[in-house]
């Protein structure tokens, strides 16, 4: 009985290496580099919404990171499959810059693309380098079994685009582009005046607007942006920015008026036409003001 029970021990070892295969591997025994954790802004966000995601790593006292390596974050369903998004990015300051004991700590505002799922999903961070990742620990101790380095640090619940406000852009916007490297990069250019239309939420409310201008057209003096609800005159800014920038524009409910329908327009003071630039204009004969990638509006 006793090698019989022996036997059925060794048995049941082998059809767990057959069956689950690296769930029978030993923990991840490769000392931590830095503990990850994780916050959003909005436990529940609409698709196309924007959220502030903030990233915490509590780097470890006897840490050494040579190199600097990413920041991957893969976001995947209910069921485990992962979601076409994910917010993989260089985290601030690189890691070759981290010192042991060393918090690092900053926050990301990204819009959510509109994809075919809402529901809940999970958010798994890690470090990697080329094929190389490294080990870390995280809220969830079980992680540490996994060979992936791969930490599930929180959940965000997707909702549907309805539960935002519809935001529909009318005259002065040309056409939607996208990046040749990166078709989910798109951006649409205004003309002189471009004008958002939204069912009015009688609320104080907050523009968002994702936006980059050509400064090397207006390199004298940068355009001024100047945004309109009704005849009144909400802000006024220079777009002196060559990258995006993400500005939040707070909208009170007397700005926006009583009508059904509310309407913001944006107004550059100078556009340009691309081919009558003196060089790198091409035949674009367009009218533009400045480039906007996104353009949000959310009750407050």
């Amino acid at each position: 009985m006793k090698n019989s029970g022996a036997r059925l021990t060794r048995l049941a070892f082998a059809a767990c290496l057959v069956v689950v295969g690296i769930a029978c591997s030993k923990s991840d025994s490769a000392p931590a580099v830095a503990t990850v954790s994780f916050t959003a802004s909005k436990t529940r966000v609409p698709l196309g919404a924007p959220i502030d995601l903030t990233y915490r790593f509590n780097v470890a006292p006897n840490a050494t990171i040579t190199g600097d390596y990413r920041v991957f974050v893969h976001i995947v369903d209910d069921n485990g499959n992962p979601l076409a998004w994910n917010d993989d990015h260089d985290p601030k300051p690189p890691t070759s810059q981290w010192k042991p004991g060393q918090t690092v700590e900053y926050t990301r505002t990204v819009f959510i693309p509109v994809f075919p799922y809402v529901g809940e999903a999970t958010v798994e961070v890690g470090l990697y380098k080329g094929k190389d990742r490294l080990p870390l620990a995280g809220p969830d101790a079980a992680d540490r079994t996994s060979p992936v380095r791969s930490y599930k640090v929180g959940t965000i619940t997707f909702q549907a685009p309805s539960e935002s406000i519809l935001l529909v852009r009318k005259a002065g916007w040309h056409p939607e582009e996208f990046g040749a490297e990166n078709p989910a990069l798109t951006w649409q250019w205004t003309q002189k005046v471009a004008t958002l239309s939204f069912r009015n939420p009688r609320s104080d409310i907050l523009l968002y607007l994702d936006f980059d201008a050509r400064t090397d057209v207006f390199s004298d003096h940068p355009q001024q942006v100047t945004v309109y609800s009704g005849s009144q005159a909400v802000t006024t800014f220079a777009a002196d920015n060559g990258t995006p920038v993400l500005r939040r524009i707070p909208v009170t409910a007397e700005q926006l008026g009583t009508s059904e329908m509310g309407e913001l327009r944006i107004e550059v003071d100078r556009t340009f036409v691309p081919s009558r630039l003196t060089t790198g204009g091409g035949k674009d004969m367009r009218e533009l003001g400045i480039r906007v990638y996104h353009a949000f509006v959310e009750a407050r």
